[in-house]
């Protein structure tokens, strides 16, 4: 337990709750925006698909991924992985904010706009339509998850279980509400941004640390 206490873990724990929160953010507001086109009665089912999904799926790639990691090479390839990560993330805070609305209505139930409907200016979907969104991108928000808590925790065990669980609990029960957080204070996911870029930065140093000796023969 005093592992949690030395100047190292806590900061990587810092940075493990920072990703979890934007993370369970960022995702929550994809399936939102997926689940907008849909009518009424069938978005609050597409919606807690994604989220039971996201959570089942942290769970599996959790125990896959930090096995991965320690094979030499993969700790570079997750590095550059999550640098694309990043790019993503910084394309999606660009988002219009017509449809950032248009998915914290489909979250929340609420009609933010006033316009007198729910998501009404999303454009329309089925039901398939919009739960293949939403798994594809569940696969790659749950990997990137992941990946970057245990990028972040790696030399500290203890730090990486507890990122984890409070990921698939914020998944769980708080994904909405840290949705509509971030919207309101825009700056939390620029934050949280920069950290997953340090992390991604740091990893590809470490794996090409790793890789090195074998590249030169060592």
């Amino acid at each position: 337990m005093s592992e949690f206490f030395t100047t190292e873990a806590l900061s990587a724990l810092l940075q493990v709750i920072m990703i979890d929160l934007v993370l369970a953010g960022d995702n929550a507001i994809v399936i939102g925006l997926a689940a907008a086109g849909l009518p009424k009665e069938q978005r609050a089912k597409a919606i807690l698909i994604g989220i039971i999904a996201a959570t089942v799926l942290r769970i599996g790639f959790a125990a896959a991924t930090t096995q991965l990691l320690q094979i030499v090479g993969l700790l570079l390839a997750g590095g550059v992985l999550l640098l694309w990560v990043c790019w993503k993330m910084w394309r999606e805070l660009r988002t219009s904010h017509a449809e950032e609305i248009q998915g914290e209505e489909a979250l929340e139930g609420r009609d933010l706009d006033r316009d007198g409907k729910i998501a009404g200016a999303a454009p329309r979907k089925t039901f398939a339509q919009a739960a293949w969104q939403i798994v594809i991108a569940d696969v790659s928000m749950s990997l990137d998850n992941v990946l970057a808590v245990a990028g972040a925790a790696r030399e500290h065990p203890n730090v990486l279980i507890f990122g984890l669980i409070l990921s698939v609990a914020l998944m769980g029960v708080a994904a909405t509400f840290i949705a509509r957080l971030l919207q309101k204070h825009r700056w939390i996911a620029y934050v949280g941004l920069a950290i997953i870029l340090y992390v991604a930065a740091e990893m590809i140093y470490r794996g090409a640390l790793e890789v090195w000796p074998l590249v030169n023969g060592g």
